[in-house]
Formats: structure tokens, C-alpha cells, sequence
């Protein structure tokens, strides 16, 4: 009695299949991506031995220069038109979080200042952008 062997089949695995998911994942990590869009003014941060990841999401930016000049969501401010911005987006938002990013040049008294101005036009919290400094841990 002669058994029927069953045929072998020729097994591969495609690369096809393998490329469109590597672009399916690339697509979707492109469109849940978010990228913020730095003010254009160029500053020296100073820099800060620990890092804090902390994802704000109603957040506002505002830039001092080394020069002084204060930009406000990238556009160049003095202090009464800050206040009134500040006032309308907390009237808007509620709880506002504010960004400062000042040059490590600019003189101590003027972000006191700003700082000083933002709570008096009720924002709720103010964060100092910071350069992290990475260090070799032991």
C-alpha cells in the first residue's frame, strides 16, 4: 500500500504586506503627531540639571529677549497690550498656564515684572522655560 505524500509547499513571507503596514504606522504617527512652532525669536535659555516633562495643554507662550522686547503667541508686545491679551484669554480659558522663556541675558527685575503682570491679569500658573543640562549619572 503506497501513501499519497502531501505536497510541500513553497512557505516565504512577503515583503509587501511588511511595507504597507511600516507606512500605515509612519502615516499614523505623522497625523497624531504635534509639533510646536518655535516664536522665531532667538534666545538663550538658561539651563537646569533636572528635566521636567510635564505636557501643558492650555498653555501660552510669551519670549523676552536679551534685548527686553517681549513677543506674546510670537508677535512683539509692550506691557498694556500684554495685560489686555492675558485678560482676554484667561476671560476665554478660564485656567491659563503661562510659558516664560527669558533669555538668560535679560535682566531679573523685567521677569519679575511680567511675572507680577500675569497674575495680576489671573493667570494660574507661570512656568520658566528652562535649557536641560544633561549629566552623567553615577
Amino acid at each position: 500500500m503506497r501513501f499519497r505524500r502531501p505536497s510541500e509547499e513553497d512557505i516565504r513571507l512577503g515583503i509587501a504586506p511588511l511595507i504597507d503596514i511600516v507606512f500605515l504606522l509612519l502615516i499614523f504617527f505623522m497625523v497624531t503627531s504635534h509639533f510646536d512652532v518655535a516664536s522665531g525669536v532667538r534666545i538663550r535659555l538658561p539651563q537646569s540639571s533636572r528635566r521636567i516633562l510635564d505636557q501643558v495643554e492650555d498653555k501660552v507662550t510669551l519670549v523676552l529677549d536679551k534685548s527686553g522686547k517681549t513677543y506674546f503667541e510670537g508677535r512683539e508686545v509692550d506691557q498694556k497690550t500684554l495685560r489686555e491679551d492675558l485678560q482676554d484669554i484667561v476671560g476665554r480659558q478660564g485656567v491659563v498656564r503661562l510659558v516664560l522663556q527669558a533669555d538668560k541675558d535679560v535682566r531679573h527685575g523685567q521677569v519679575v515684572e511680567i511675572m507680577d503682570l500675569a497674575k495680576t491679569a489671573g493667570v494660574h500658573s507661570i512656568i520658566i522655560a528652562a535649557q536641560w543640562k544633561s549629566e552623567k549619572l553615577l
